[in-house]
């Protein structure tokens, strides 16, 4: 237990808060009410989910998402190229000069990763969507 008696005395403090995380913490929450709290950055991350996942069902086939609709992220949005895994090299390399980066997913699962956290922009997602569609269109 803590004796307040002891740390009064010597003038010190048992220890010394995390001072820049509390700081830190301030302006992330500062941040999260201004653009309308924990419940509309909520409905955001499920809309940019949303549209990743509907983008990969509307693929015929072409993508696939390798986690259990009732499992998947809101964060991390796996997909695969399941025709053809040679073609997934190709979709990264693009991807990344069309200004998309670190799509390559995990190095033991493979496939790839859109890692859509709260920063992330709606816009950006819509605009994965729509290369997607289109990198599906000229390697179909």
């Amino acid at each position: 237990m803590f004796d307040y008696k002891v740390a009064a005395d010597n003038g010190s403090m048992y220890n010394t808060p995390p001072c820049w995380a509390i700081y830190i913490c301030g302006l992330v929450f500062k941040h999260l009410i201004k653009l309308g709290g924990l419940e509309a950055v909520r409905a955001n991350n499920v809309t940019k989910a949303a549209v990743l996942y509907d983008a990969i069902a509307a693929s015929d086939g072409f993508y696939n998402s390798p986690v259990d609709p009732a499992a998947r992220s809101k964060m991390n949005v796996p997909f695969t190229i399941p025709s053809n895994p040679e073609l997934e090299k190709k979709f990264v390399a693009e991807a990344t000069a069309a200004g998309f980066k670190e799509l390559k997913g995990h190095r033991s699962v493979g496939g790839m990763r859109a890692s859509i956290y709260n920063a992330m922009p709606l816009e950006a997602v819509e605009k994965l969507a729509a290369f997607m569609k289109e990198f599906q269109t000229a390697n179909a």
